[in-house]
């Protein structure tokens, strides 16, 4: 069986939750997923869940926190480019038949690594190997080379209102 790149993007909310589910129906089939979460550090109820109750998930950060609001220090940048090194000998190792690059687009994006050194990292993929990539600001060379593009719109957010993250419904 191929195994096909998917790209998660756009300005709207679901992005991650997406590719959540998917690593869920991999689970159901009896695949073994990989889900890297980029930028994120922080302990969010996914991660939770998952350690919990979907073992068959293998789940880890390549984040010290969440530095959006402000810009990535070189520890960022070297957590970041530690985990793309891990990612790229798993997903040559063939030993999950899913992996997820969470915010892996928002990596490129703050130049925790460039979108050269990622897409180098998803050729080194088992040709069964599915890939799924998500973030905003989706580069236009890994658009070119992604299966599948989803942009997730925001049309209507209750941000705007200046209702905060809620656990269990953003984190």
């Amino acid at each position: 069986m191929k195994g096909y790149i998917h790209v998660y993007t756009g300005n709207g909310k679901g992005k991650t939750t997406a590719a959540l589910g998917l690593a869920i129906r991999a689970v159901g089939a009896g695949k073994k997923v990989f889900f890297a979460q980029f930028v994120k550090g922080k302990s969010y109820s996914e991660i939770e869940t998952v350690q919990k109750y979907i073992p068959e998930i293998t789940m880890k950060q390549y984040g010290l926190g969440c530095f959006i609001v402000n810009k990535p220090t070189e520890k960022d940048i070297a957590a970041a480019r530690e985990g793309l090194a891990e990612v790229a000998t798993i997903l040559a190792s063939g030993k999950y038949d899913t992996v997820v690059l969470d915010e892996a687009c928002i990596a490129v994006y703050y130049r925790l690594f460039t979108v050269e050194e990622l897409i180098e990292a998803i050729k080194s993929k088992k040709e069964p190997t599915e890939v799924i990539i998500t973030g905003r600001y989706a580069h236009k060379k890994l658009i070119d080379i992604a299966d599948l593009v989803t942009e997730m719109k925001e049309v209507k957010h209750y941000y705007a209102l200046g209702v905060e993250a809620r656990k269990g419904i953003e984190y």
